[in-house]
């Protein structure tokens, strides 16, 4: 007859503790209950973009018949070529380029040599200008649209994209000062200090060492100032006087007619183009405008 014996644990050491199954019940319940909030979650924000997608293949007849869920009949291309050329959005593209473009680029040159000077620079009443560019910021613009309307007016200037790059320019600089001299509060001061030792001028000193290493927040902050002015409406509604100078949102209106009536596909294709490339845009410098983020929360 075999003998069983049972070792006994060796002297100095403990026995594994039981498991909990209740303990493992409740973690795969939590994980379960997480990734069906974030599913939904994520359902909910695709769906709009989906059913945008989908209304841009519709025709007229389709959006007054049929219910709002039903897939288009046909996936054909007609409404994104009314929208191209009937509709203007090429040239409405164009001048939103136009337009945005040299504002942001503007906004930045301008901003950040500011904030330099404003947060660098040992000056008497920099905290006094200071203040003046952060004022700026509790200013409504929509106070000084029919003021600049009438000075742009009387210059000769309403039948240009200038009015709107100015405008544009001088309206995002107030929060492009704040926000680079936060960022330039949080470099180390002995870093400009010793490159003046060094010898280096203060031109010499911005572009090769502030500069350089406020990349990411330029990013951040330049996606920023495009994406407002990309999607801004008011002030491209009220300072451009012709058809040939309507950026992007304005021509979307263009699809609806004085009677009320609107012609949902090409305008839903007008849409659906603008989107996709502002997400290509994002998607494509996500990386840095999540470490300017970062940055800016941990040093500002």
């Amino acid at each position: 007859m075999a003998l069983q014996t049972m070792t006994a644990p060796a002297a100095g050491t403990r026995a594994a503790p039981p498991r909990r199954p209740r303990a493992n019940a409740r973690r795969m319940w939590r994980r379960v209950w997480v990734t069906t909030a974030v599913t939904l979650l994520v359902a909910i924000e695709l769906y709009p973009m989906f059913w945008l997608v989908m209304g841009s293949f519709k025709t007229q007849n389709e959006f007054f018949s049929k219910p709002t869920w039903a897939l288009p009949e046909s996936f054909g291309f007609d409404n994104y070529a009314e929208a191209w050329n009937t509709g203007g959005l090429a040239r409405n593209l164009l001048n939103s380029v136009l337009v945005t473009v040299p504002s942001v680029l503007l906004m930045l040159i301008l901003g950040v040599a500011a904030a330099f000077a404003l947060e660098v620079m040992v000056w008497k009443g920099r905290h006094t200008v200071l203040l003046t560019f952060i004022a700026g910021i509790m200013i409504p613009g929509q106070m000084i649209l029919v003021p600049l309307f009438i000075v742009y007016f009387k210059v000769g200037l309403t039948n240009t994209l200038f009015p709107l790059i100015l405008t544009y320019t001088v309206m995002g600089l107030p929060l492009t000062v704040f926000l680079m001299t936060a960022y330039f509060r949080a470099i180390p001061r002995a870093i400009f200090e010793s490159a003046a030792i060094d010898g280096a001028s203060l031109l010499t000193t911005f572009w090769r060492i502030g500069v350089p290493m406020m990349k990411n927040a330029i990013v951040t902050l330049a996606l920023v100032e495009f994406f407002s002015v990309w999607n801004d409406l008011l002030i491209a509604l009220t300072f451009t006087t012709h058809d040939e100078l309507q950026t992007v949102q304005v021509g979307l209106l263009a699809f609806s007619d004085e009677y009320g009536s609107t012609r949902y596909g090409p305008l839903f294709a007008a849409i659906t183009i603008n989107l996709a490339g502002i997400l290509v845009l994002y998607l494509f410098l996500n990386k840095q405008i999540m470490t300017g983020l970062a940055n800016g929360s941990l040093k500002g």
